[in-house]
């Protein structure tokens, strides 16, 4: 999979790589931490994260722009890596409860400014690397491996951001409870009903509360909850620093990449490479981009209700434990033993394999499995989880399957029937909207989150962790054959003058569907379960139909 490509994609990488992981781990929580910290209601927590990611993908256009301008791809990502440092410490900064709350918008939007700065000229400066004519052809598996990396990052995320909290609340003598956030906010707003449920929930985690002290126990809980998710937004500042050595370290590996049109000009030696398009191919492809970012912009709307409306699943709707087989997919360590196992197997009996690698294969196998059985025999018959961790199941996946997803594309290149880009990017829209299929059989007789009132859902009304696992699945297959071609086509399509300018734009698009997912968060709470789920399965069916039907001529700019 990793032969033949430039190292400058393994510093690419790497550094994305870091940057995600902490930019994951900030997420995971982020609902979770303005519903505790701010009891605010599903919509406006929703509300608030769609906006900080229309941020977070609206301000790629200015660094597109920036870099083809004025500063260049490098520079420009090296800047972005400092302003995010700055956002992610002012976000770490602990406040009371209902408290600080201008800080963390301003922290929002550093981290937005500096994620702009850097994601899309990162992606145009891979995309440098494929003009050579030597390696055009693995465009598409480039950006598939440049993506895992994202994943790989994100992957950890939520394992991260769970230790992070757990040792907050441990050293306070808490643990995690999903039901006391919301009850506790209710009766410190003066909602006296809440009083006798939250008093069972604070009994549990310490037995000395009486109704006289509940009220001192709710504020100190939210308290101790907001500090450890504070802590947890730190781990973002520990991962940029490593971020910024690997890429600054290993600049030789990219420089060649990173030049823009403009830069080239300029100089007498490379002036003779710069390319130059009729008008009218300029605006052919301009208008090729166009119709593809209208696409993407439903398939983001969908994907990203991962830290929305799917962890309000997860927190409300499935059950909160799990027993001793199933607990192996929320256990990082077990599940990732358990695939690398699997993989030393794979190493073993390929008849391709020399023979270090069977050996190395054979030691993976026999040390992995180990491992992974150490694990499991060490589970508990009942295994209680937090919400966040249903999104380790994306990145798990990701990492798991691009290897036969870039197998299954060469395989087909090779034989002349690999579908074009457009072509993938269709058939992600179909995927996704069957990923939203599964949960609307799965919502089908549950109570409406209107009906249960903020509050978690009865055990009787919680269904199986695999209905969500199952949607996870889907949807990192829809997203394999949708954003990393979609970016790859961006970078061969858009034209020289303007390639990190139309990086940006596809992260534009990638807004405008964030900002709808503020929309379905307000859906949430007014709509029947499953409706809010027909709603995005409609939107993705509705795009598909629409890609199909401009595929030609996608096609013909594709070739150009």
């Amino acid at each position: 999979m990793f032969k033949g490509h430039p190292k400058g994609l393994f510093v690419a990488f790497f550094a994305n790589m870091g940057e995600r992981f902490g930019f994951y781990t900030m997420i995971s929580i982020f609902v979770l931490f303005m519903q505790a910290k701010y009891g605010m209601s599903a919509a406006t927590a929703g509300s608030v994260y769609s906006t900080f990611l229309v941020g977070v993908y609206i301000f790629p256009l200015l660094g597109g722009f920036l870099a083809d301008r004025f500063l260049g791809y490098g520079r420009t990502i090296k800047l972005g890596i400092v302003v995010m440092f700055i956002g992610y410490v002012m976000l770490t900064l602990p406040t009371a409860m209902d408290t600080g709350f201008p800080l963390i918008v301003a922290a929002l939007a550093v981290i937005a400014l500096g994620t702009g700065l850097f994601k899309g000229n990162l992606q145009a400066l891979v995309g440098n690397l494929y003009d050579d004519p030597k390696y055009s052809a693995m465009r598409d598996r480039a950006f598939n491996i440049f993506y895992m990396g994202i994943n790989v990052g994100a992957m950890f995320a939520p394992s991260a951001s769970k230790a992070v909290c757990n040792w907050i609340l441990g050293r306070a003598e808490f643990t995690y409870d999903a039901h006391i956030p919301a009850l506790a906010n209710e009766f410190l707003k003066g909602v006296s009903d809440k009083a006798s449920s939250l008093l069972g929930y604070a009994q549990a985690q310490d037995p000395s509360v009486t109704l006289d002290t509940l009220r001192a126990f709710s504020e100190k809980y939210i308290n101790v909850l907001s500090k450890s998710y504070h802590f947890g937004f730190g781990v973002a500042c520990v991962s940029l620093i490593i971020s910024m050595a690997i890429f600054w370290a290993y600049r030789k590996h990219y420089k060649t990449a990173d030049l823009t049109e403009r830069q080239k000009a300029k100089s007498e030696t490379l002036k003779g490479q710069v390319v130059e398009l009729t008008r009218e191919q300029t605006r052919e492809r301009l208008v090729a981009l166009g119709l593809v970012f209208v696409v993407v912009i439903f398939f983001w709307m969908a994907f990203h209700q991962s830290a929305v409306t799917l962890t309000y699943f997860a927190r409300d709707y499935t059950v909160p434990s799990v027993g001793q087989a199933t607990n192996l997919w929320f256990d990082l360590t077990g599940l990732l033993s358990v695939f690398l196992s699997v993989l030393g197997l794979v190493f073993l009996l390929r008849k391709a394999s020399g023979s270090l690698a069977r050996i190395l294969g054979a030691a993976a196998f026999i040390g992995f499995g180990v491992l992974a059985y150490l694990r499991f025999s060490g589970y508990a018959a009942v295994n209680p989880f937090q919400p966040q961790m249903f999104q380790h199941f994306n990145p798990f996946f990701i990492v798991v399957l691009t290897p036969i997803v870039v197998g299954l594309f060469g395989w087909l290149n090779r034989k002349g029937k690999e579908p074009s880009a457009p072509r993938k990017i269709g058939i992600g829209m179909l995927t996704t909207a069957a990923a939203y299929a599964i949960l609307i059989v799965a919502s089908i007789g549950l109570l409406s989150p209107k009906a249960l009132g903020g509050l978690v859902a009865p055990a009787e009304s919680q269904v199986s962790v695999y209905w969500l696992i199952s949607t996870y699945f889907m949807l990192t297959i829809a997203e394999l054959f949708l954003s990393p071609i979609g970016i790859s086509f961006v970078s061969r399509v858009a034209p020289p003058k303007y390639k990190g300018s139309m990086q940006g734009g596809w992260f534009a698009a990638t807004a405008v569907g964030n900002s709808l997912v503020g929309v379905t968060a307000w859906f949430w709470e007014r709509f029947p379960l499953w409706a809010v789920w027909a709603i995005l399965a409609g939107a993705c069916i509705l795009s598909a139909a629409f890609i199909f039907s401009i595929m030609k001529r996608l096609e013909r700019v594709a070739k150009a």
